[in-house]
């Protein structure tokens, strides 16, 4: 039987929050690490739903004009009704790196799609669409876009523009529309058919709470045969599962649970963001062990032995009976930031170059730390650096185990080197609670 859905996800961490949301809504849920061949894709041939993940957030548009047909076509012939290309919910993205509107032109090449619609919002992530414009909560309350203390900040994309579809209209020709909160409390049929007779291919979709959620949920649902192709966040999933549910389309499921307590984890972290810095510290001051890789040194020619050092000073703590946790900068705020832009710019690298070294650099720290002990569950935090350290371990696909906070669930992930079966959270950078390492070292689950 066909999947129901299928996905493809421009980050790791991002892949595995639609992952989780279809799993914990009680479907069979299956994330790979990369394209599949047939005999891993056997191992899985029940799921209902099946993702691929890759580092498309981070590339540009040459890379994905080379890269997104193929992996789109693979999942268009697996027959589900419905192609999803995951964003992440704050829309990352710039014309030159992890370019939405150029995977919105192949997404709709490859599917045919008469338009796609384009839904960011997740209000179970405290994301929010209100007449075009994304809305994204934090620790310190909710800020547009254009003015939260992260994403204004964010080093690679920073956004200056809240409002979506002049956003994307940086990246695309494609002629756009919004279905917007009236649309949606009042019945969004009429517009919708005015926008896709008046030749828009890009619908962009809003969603506060429940009611405009469930009918995001309902105008992506009854119109797949015209839009098979969805561009969004898990907000895409969150509003399916919302109008599966309220169709009896699929039952209700069981409240997920624990995967229970753990006396040690490993972390390794390249995140720099405010949320992982304050998450960072919590560790510190609850037992966990913080040690600094020398990101410069990865980036300079000691990337050997900036690991090496890392690896060790790891080990001594998890013998020591401490949980490691290995980053390459506490936050935006920290020297180590400042330090690795000017190596970068005295190298001449790039700093997209740079933060792929490291996010390699603290995946090998992982392995060494996994291979180096008994511990069997793992973080990576920061979404770039997920999707590389997944690469190292050698691990090839994921299903979900227990949640945590939204997008960054326990999980179950499977190769076939050593780390087949490690339990293991892939967390975005300004993702989870203040005390995110200590409940997966708690085993996650509900609260």
């Amino acid at each position: 039987m066909a999947p129901l859905i299928s996905w493809f996800g421009d980050d790791f961490t991002g892949a595995a929050a639609v992952m989780e949301v279809l799993a914990f809504a009680g479907l069979e849920t299956v994330l790979f690490a990369d394209t599949p061949d047939e005999a891993l894709l056997a191992r899985f041939k029940g799921a209902q739903a099946v993702g691929i993940a890759s580092t498309a957030r981070t590339e540009g548009p040459d890379w994905m004009e080379a890269h997104l047909p193929q992996a789109f076509a693979f999942l268009q012939k697996l027959g589900a009704p419905l192609l999803h290309y995951k964003v992440c919910s704050t829309f990352d993205s710039a014309p030159e790196v992890g370019n939405i509107g150029k995977a919105a032109e192949i997404g709709l090449r490859v599917t045919q799609a008469q338009a796609a619609a384009m839904l960011t919002a997740a209000p179970q992530m405290r994301r929010y669409q209100a007449f075009g414009h994304l809305y994204a909560g934090g620790f310190d309350g909710v800020h547009r876009l254009d003015r939260h203390p992260v994403m204004s900040r964010h080093p690679v994309t920073p956004m200056d523009e809240s409002d979506l579809l002049r956003h994307i209209a940086r990246q695309t020709d494609l002629p756009s529309a919004l279905i917007d909160l009236e649309a949606l409390w009042s019945g969004f049929d009429a517009p919708l058919q005015a926008h896709l007779q008046a030749g828009a291919r890009l619908i962009s979709v809003d969603a506060m709470e429940a009611t405009s959620e469930q009918a995001a949920g309902r105008l992506i649902w009854e119109n797949r045969a015209a839009m098979p192709f969805v561009i969004g966040s898990q907000g895409v999933e969150f509003a399916l599962v919302r109008h599966w549910q309220a169709e009896g389309e699929i039952p209700s499921a069981p409240a997920p649970r624990s995967a229970g307590k753990v006396d040690q984890i490993a972390v390794v972290s390249g995140s720099v963001s405010p949320s992982t810095a304050q998450q960072i510290a919590w560790a510190e001051a609850n037992g966990f062990a913080v040690i600094r890789l020398d990101a410069v040194q990865v980036i300079g020619d000691g990337a050997d032995a900036a690991t090496q050092a890392a690896t060790q000073a790891a080990l001594a703590a998890v013998a020591a009976g401490r949980s490691p946790l290995v980053c390459s900068a506490t936050g935006p705020d920290d020297p180590a930031v400042a330090d690795v832009r000017a190596a970068v710019a005295a190298s001449g690298v790039g700093m997209e170059a740079a933060n792929k070294q490291i996010g390699i650099a603290l995946g090998h720290v992982l392995d060494g730390i996994l291979k180096g002990s008994a511990i069997r569950r793992a973080v990576i935090s920061g979404g770039d650096t997920s999707g590389h350290g997944m690469r190292v371990l050698g691990l090839k696909a994921l299903q979900a185990l227990a949640p945590t906070i939204p997008g960054a669930s326990l999980c179950v992930g499977y190769g076939e080197g050593p780390h087949d079966g490690l339990q293991i959270a892939l967390k975005g950078g300004q993702m989870g609670s203040m005390d995110f390492f200590g409940w997966i070292r708690d085993g996650g689950g509900p609260r």
